[in-house]
């Protein structure tokens, strides 16, 4: 599998992990030093991987258990190396994010090392 196939699956665990609000997933694509960063329409929020897994874990039932419409579409995946940014957007609580991820390989396994969103609407 190339490292963008690779790179494209952990974003499949990523956001099924946001619509099953299942905490695992989230942490299975995620390194575990990562840190996850952006504006809400209440302000800025800052967490590491614990409390933005806690966060997805909250929102009880699951969009995906509400009927919340489903939309993840990869805008840009550049791999220089073990390192990659991608960006992509989604469909997440009822609002449409662009979310900014890097990725590092690490031990053969991409993860994601970074999250920058941003509400689009």
């Amino acid at each position: 599998m190339s490292d963008k196939e690779l790179i494209n699956n952990c974003i499949n665990t990523y956001y099924e992990g946001c619509i099953e609000s299942d905490p695992n997933k989230i942490k299975e694509a995620f390194d575990e030093n990562a840190m996850i960063s952006g504006y809400l329409p209440d302000g800025l929020h800052e967490m590491n991987l614990d409390e933005f897994a806690g966060f997805v874990d909250a929102q009880k039932p699951s969009p995906k258990e509400k009927g919340d419409e489903e939309f993840l579409e990869v805008i840009s995946c550049e791999v220089v190396g073990d390192t990659a940014i991608v960006q992509i957007r989604e469909a997440y609580l009822g609002m449409i994010f662009v979310d900014s991820f890097s990725f590092l390989k690490k031990n053969d396994t991409w993860r994601i090392y970074t999250k920058l969103f941003h509400v689009e609407t």
